[in-house]
């Protein structure tokens, strides 16, 4: 008698895969939702990032927040500078850096934006308990965890080889 499979591996795709196919649709639901905001997807994440990171973050900061490359943010940081949503300043105790603020009219369109993602959050959690929402955060925080402390795991390894490979010359 063979046991019955546990839900999570009935899934079409692994459970991972899963996760990064509802990330990218929940993306593209706020994404649609702030449009009429003038916002694309890197301007409204970006904007998001400074807010939740804090006013005066560097540029430096920012893209590793983010998880990008320096010249695509920087792209981005010029289009909202150019819509007045924020402003770059140079930083007084390293000239080399900018720090990013908002300007007045950036707060008003982070204000609506905050708004509309909060309208599509509970688009979102429909149907849902905080209990079992709960239980997916603190499940998606392990799965984190696990995962970089496995990307740890396998740069120590390949160092350790690298190592051994200078040593054997």
């Amino acid at each position: 008698m063979s046991a019955q499979k546990p839900f999570h591996e009935t899934l079409d795709f692994t459970l991972v895969g899963k996760m990064g196919r509802v990330h990218r649709l929940c993306r593209e639901a706020v994404t649609l939702t702030v449009e009429p905001l003038g916002l694309t997807q890197s301007r409204w994440l970006a904007l998001m990032h400074i807010n939740l990171i804090g006013e005066g973050v560097t540029q430096l900061a920012l893209s590793q927040s983010l998880g990008i490359e320096m010249p695509s943010l920087t792209r981005t940081l010029k289009q909202l500078e150019e819509q007045s949503l924020i402003s770059r300043q140079v930083d007084n105790s390293d000239k080399r850096s900018k720090k990013l603020y908002f300007t007045q009219d950036g707060r008003v369109v982070l204000n609506s934006l905050n708004e509309k993602i909060a309208d599509v959050k509970q688009q979102f959690y429909a149907g849902l308990t905080h209990e079992q929402l709960d239980v997916m955060a603190r499940a998606l925080l392990q799965i984190e965890q696990n995962a970089s402390d496995c990307i740890s795991l396998q740069e120590t390894r390949r160092a350790s080889k690298l190592e051994e490979g200078t040593n054997d010359a």
